[in-house]
């Protein structure tokens, strides 16, 4: 098992070097993390923060997405309410290279792009979706549709400034955590972690989102889901007052209400119930809930201990061939929540 402080030590050697960082807070009281300021590409831990960002948008999620995004009409998801897209249950497929004109010196067209995604309907899910939606299959293709619908519904350039505006900023957030063109804009420009090493991006990638998708749709911004940079401290600071808000707000509940089919909520993620080894950890109680991200990032929140754990490591570097924080998630993720539960109330 990896001691609090080899977790917290904050690992910086070189440009391309790995790096990890991590941190915990106990009973939403205090908030302590790794010794690094450095901003990790959060990847898919965007996600809870764009479902939060809709949430506090006032934006009615049963919102058709056609009504909000032009290039879904006409295409099977053009009825299909935000909240299942949020929830992988619009019926989508997981994946579609929409970035692959890039990889040979093209352009992405975004209009035809977006189409292509509201048209990525599975065979299996025909028809129009019944109330709960389809069986759930994770795909980052809904987030950047809904991202897409929440960014021109609130008139933000894009997903990730919509997030800025109505998540970070009202946390405190702003300048420890936003898109890249975010900070800049506020003058922090990093040290970013760097990423994957990828030819055709012109070698490591750093101070840029490391998902090809999201790198085609919204560049140095951010898309539904990916694009959010932040410290340790910020993202423990977001889980904090996630769970602050969900317990002060009875409207908060449907992000993270259990859903038939599978573990995923919407924006959010359940832990695998035994005999599943989840990522969380063995220490984390049953209605704990969270997000992991590609490039090597996690939060998990556990409401009833009343305990926020994060994980921030750049395990992409130089290659995402590199999985052996499969491993080590879940003893890390123990690791932290024993030390805060440890620290005590």
């Amino acid at each position: 098992m990896m001691s609090p402080d080899e977790l917290s030590a904050g690992l910086v050697r070189d440009a391309v070097a790995p790096m990890c960082a991590a941190g915990w807070a106990r009973r939403a009281a205090r908030v302590s993390g790794g010794e690094t300021d450095v901003f990790f590409d959060l990847a898919s831990v965007t996600k809870p923060m764009m479902a939060l960002a809709w949430a506090r948008s006032g934006l009615d999620r049963a919102t058709p997405l056609g009504t909000l995004v032009e290039e879904a009409r006409g295409t099977a998801s053009e009825r299909v309410p935000v909240e299942l897209f949020l929830a992988h249950r619009a019926g989508l497929d997981a994946h579609r290279t929409l970035y692959a004109p890039l990889v040979t010196g093209g352009q992405v067209d975004r209009r035809a792009a977006l189409r292509e995604a509201a048209s990525a309907r599975r065979a299996d899910a025909q028809g129009e979706p019944p109330e709960e939606g389809f069986a759930p299959i994770y795909s980052d293709l809904g987030f950047a549709l809904a991202g897409e619908a929440l960014a021109r519904a609130t008139g933000a350039r894009d997903a990730g400034e919509a997030i800025e505006r109505l998540v970070l900023e009202p946390m405190g957030l702003a300048g420890k955590a936003g898109t890249v063109r975010g900070l800049a804009e506020r003058g922090v420009r990093g040290p970013f972690a760097p990423t994957e090493t990828v030819a055709w991006r012109g070698g490591p990638v750093v101070g840029a989102v490391h998902d090809e998708n999201a790198w085609a749709l919204t560049g140095l911004g951010g898309s539904g889901h990916a694009g959010i940079f932040a410290t340790i401290d910020a993202v423990l600071t977001f889980g904090v007052r996630t769970l602050d808000a969900i317990e002060a707000d009875a409207s908060l509940a449907w992000l993270v209400r259990p859903r038939s089919g599978g573990t995923l909520r919407a924006g959010f993620d359940g832990k695998s119930p035994p005999p599943e080894v989840s990522s969380a950890g063995t220490r984390a109680g049953a209605r704990t809930f969270g997000h992991l991200g590609f490039t090597g990032t996690s939060l998990w929140i556990d409401p009833d201990a009343r305990v926020v754990v994060a994980l921030l490591t750049n395990r992409v570097c130089p290659t995402r061939e590199h999985v052996a924080i499969r491993a080590a998630r879940p003893r890390a993720h123990d690791a932290l929540f024993e030390h805060a539960m440890a620290s005590g109330a």
